[in-house]
């Protein structure tokens, strides 16, 4: 079936875990490997049937001095693939990159999220990829899921940070909670992503 068939259902979003956020790597994140465990909980679940995986590549025009400093970074395919624990689920789901924070500059995430009951957030790096995607889902006019679990950043404290900034929107356009609470949620998974006409 159609993924962009389907509606009713929640959309998992898989935010840029690859190899260069992990422990030891230029870009590491704190805490990545519980993220990566919650995020795996998730899909051996089969809670969501609705997953998609994006991954950073080369951004361009204004990112020119982004470009030149990470360099080295861009070069290396082994630290732009996805992280080997996922690979098996990439056969799956499908991978969309984008050369800008907010994964809602995919076209495909947008049209997805469209059709999304709810747009369940994990992945990298709170602080910037999350956080834009997640305020990219507000103006889209959906309802967020912010696994706070599911979540890395570059620290502690600014990931917490982000937390705080994104439980400023609940209740109407996030809710904050671990992949435990969301898995035994009995809250309905329809009709909770408003729709928004353009003008």
């Amino acid at each position: 079936m159609d993924q962009t068939a389907k509606t009713n259902q929640d959309l998992l979003l898989v935010i840029d875990m690859q190899n260069v956020y992990t422990k030891g790597q230029e870009w590491a994140c704190e805490e990545v490997e519980k993220a990566s465990d919650s995020i795996l909980r998730l899909l051996n679940s089969r809670a969501l049937s609705q997953v998609i995986f994006t991954a950073t590549k080369h951004p361009e025009g204004v990112w020119k001095e982004y470009n030149k400093v990470n360099a080295a970074v861009n070069a290396d395919p082994w630290l732009n693939e996805m992280m080997s624990e996922f690979l098996p689920y990439t056969k799956k789901y499908p991978v969309y990159t984008k050369s800008v924070y907010s994964s809602f500059v995919i076209p495909q995430v947008r049209e997805l999220a469209k059709h999304a009951s709810r747009v369940v957030i994990s992945g990298v790096v709170a602080e910037c990829c999350v956080l834009s995607t997640v305020l990219s889902a507000i103006d889209a006019g959906c309802k967020v899921i912010y696994l706070t679990d599911a979540v890395a950043g570059l620290s502690e404290v600014s990931r917490k940070e982000t937390e705080n900034i994104i439980s400023y929107f609940a209740p109407l356009h996030t809710v904050l909670m671990t992949t435990e609470e969301y898995l035994l949620s009995d809250t309905p998974k329809s009709h909770l992503c408003y729709k928004v006409s353009g003008h």
